[in-house]
């Protein structure tokens, strides 16, 4: 039997997306909006058709996906690992160019944590000698 729905998660600082993808003509949904209506239409829309465009699938499949934490610029990195992920389970076949294109590694990059005594993570309270 032909699975015709495809799960995977997709991860970037603290914003998670779960994303689902189904073959049709390449509709883009998130949050039950319209990509361009949810994260604007200036913004970086691009990121969310280049694992499509890396293996060569543009417009292929309809993208499903729940998008939480995170501001707007993490949650399109979010989207984009988790439909490089979802295409992996498609086709295994797939994985050299989405690996060449860098869209499996999952950026570790996080906010550094405050420290205890301190103001932030590495700004000091001000010193004052007397």
């Amino acid at each position: 039997m032909a699975q015709d729905r495809f799960y995977a998660t997709g991860k970037r600082k603290t914003a998670i997306a779960r994303v689902w993808i189904t073959p049709g003509s390449g509709k883009v949904t998130v949050n039950t909006m319209n990509a361009e209506d949810y994260f604007g239409r200036t913004f970086k829309l691009h990121k969310i058709e280049r694992p499509f465009k890396a293996t060569e699938n543009v417009e292929k499949y309809d993208v499903v996906a729940t998008l939480k934490g995170g501001g707007k610029s993490a949650q399109v990195d979010a989207l984009s690992h988790g439909i490089s992920r979802a295409l992996l389970e498609v086709d295994p076949e797939l994985r050299l160019s989405l690996k060449k294109s860098g869209l499996l590694t999952r950026d570790p990059r996080m906010k550094e944590r405050k420290k205890y005594g301190q103001k932030g993570a590495r700004a000091k309270f001000q010193f004052s000698k007397r």
